[in-house]
């Protein structure tokens, strides 16, 4: 009897273990799926996640990761919308890595291991058919109170004849300081100078925060110099944020030949002085698309009196960001960007006949995992539509990332400071005027992020 009983044990235990998830069958397909896109060499996360050797000294973080719902990042509420690239796992995914986790992290055959993803070369998203580099910086190392201003340089883009581009990747190479860079397209004219570094010397209090302005002075921006006549914000590069493929709505955007292009630059000093060259990747359409992709960036107002966020306040409402459509659009991309005291963000659309609808709602925004969010099929927005996006803010000690909940702080640049700034993107016939697209109801449509 005994003999019969340890014998029905070690089929079971033999059974159970057979069961176990291995990396190969079960886990790798989770990873290509969900973690691959940052979880591989020159990307933003620490570690790579293609391969069994280089996956499994972090079975137990991972583990950890996703049964927190950490990882992957995604802040989308479900409840609002359906977004192409969304990356949270379903409960049985969490399930599979935890219990890979478990049960040793055993590696599994490689026969059932799915194809390997041909992800593109050097550590880029796309694969640009042309590259483009863009101006070197040098970061100092500990400037007073860690201030650097946004910088912005002029370089020529090398286009000489008119081109459509149908996806567009920003990239710095020093990206530990890197906050964020957003690059403009700008029609050449004869005054321009290649090359040199301009930015506002902004007044500061002793702890480097800008001194607030008032409704009367006017609205921080970049040079005139460089950006007078620019096409808005193209694209950029921030934590988190992947690049924008116009060719899943058969769209592109117009570089005429002689554009320049104009690098608005932002670093962070971390006490080491590094170099930092950005490139740009571009993918270029074989026949002319038939649609305009139209990238967008507004701000709620940024005068004192409209945006002060009172010291030791847990959920302070900014005001809001409101613009109205003057043609007819389809909505396919939609990037919430604020600093560390940014809570959550809001996007509506107010359509002609009077219905409102949500379109997009982050309720836990995460200052180092700036997501964009791409729309499972473009929101039809109609003539007259208007878009209402609202934010909160956690001035409060409840916010571990605050840096001091003791003082008020103003719209600014600087990480320490704030922003309210939705970032948006449509397509639109090619014969639309890009610049005739949107008007600016309540707030600024900012020529810089």
């Amino acid at each position: 009897m005994l003999h019969f009983v340890l014998t029905g044990l070690l089929v079971v235990a033999g059974t159970q273990a057979a069961e176990s998830p291995t990396f190969q069958k079960e886990v790798l397909p989770i990873l290509q799926k969900n973690c691959q896109s940052c979880h591989r060499p020159g990307q933003i996360a620490p570690m790579s996640f293609l391969t069994y050797e280089s996956t499994r000294p972090w079975a137990k973080a991972i583990k950890v990761a996703v049964a927190t719902k950490k990882m992957p990042p995604w802040f989308a509420d479900p409840q609002y919308g359906h977004f192409a690239n969304d990356r949270s796992l379903k409960p049985g995914d969490i399930d599979t890595l935890v219990k890979w986790a478990d049960s040793g992290a055993p590696a599994g055959d490689p026969k059932d291991a799915p194809p390997a993803i041909e992800w593109p070369a050097d550590g880029w998203q796309i694969k640009p058919d042309l590259i483009v580099k863009g101006p070197e910086y040098r970061v100092a190392a500990s400037p007073k109170n860690n201030v650097i201003e946004w910088t912005y340089i002029t370089i020529p883009s090398g286009f000489t004849q008119d081109t459509w581009i149908t996806s567009m990747e920003v990239r710095p190479s020093a990206i530990e300081v890197t906050h964020h860079i957003c690059v403009y397209f700008k029609p050449h004219t004869p005054e321009t100078v290649y090359n040199k570094p301009e930015w506002e010397d902004k007044a500061r209090d002793e702890g480097g925060s800008a001194l607030p302005k008032g409704k009367d002075q006017p609205p921080r921006g970049g040079p005139r110099s460089q950006l007078a006549g620019n096409t808005g914000i193209e694209s950029c590069y921030v934590p988190g944020m992947p690049a924008q493929d116009y060719r899943i709505h058969n769209a592109g955007k117009l570089v005429k030949a002689g554009t320049d292009f104009v690098f608005q630059m932002h670093y962070t000093p971390n006490g080491k002085e590094l170099v930092d060259r950005p490139q740009i990747g571009f993918t270029v359409a074989k026949e002319e698309p038939q649609r305009r992709y139209i990238s967008f960036g507004m701000s709620a107002p940024t005068d004192a009196a409209s945006f002060a966020i009172p010291p030791n306040t847990a959920n302070w409402e900014s005001p809001p960001a409101e613009a109205t459509f003057n043609e007819d659009v389809e909505l396919v991309w939609m990037f919430p960007h604020m600093h560390v005291r940014g809570k959550d963000m809001t996007y509506r659309l107010i359509y002609p006949d009077g219905k409102t609808e949500t379109v997009l709602n982050v309720p836990r925004y995460d200052f180092n995992w700036q997501l964009g969010y791409d729309t499972a099929q473009p929101i039809k927005v109609p003539k007259g539509t208007r878009l209402l996006v609202t934010a909160h803010y956690d001035n409060s000690v409840n916010n571990k990332f605050n840096p001091d909940p003791n003082r008020t702080v103003y719209y600014g640049d600087m990480t320490w400071e704030e922003m309210m700034f939705p970032f948006f993107s449509v397509v639109s016939d090619k014969s639309v005027d890009p610049k005739k697209v949107l008007k600016t109801v309540r707030g600024r449509q900012a020529d810089g992020a």
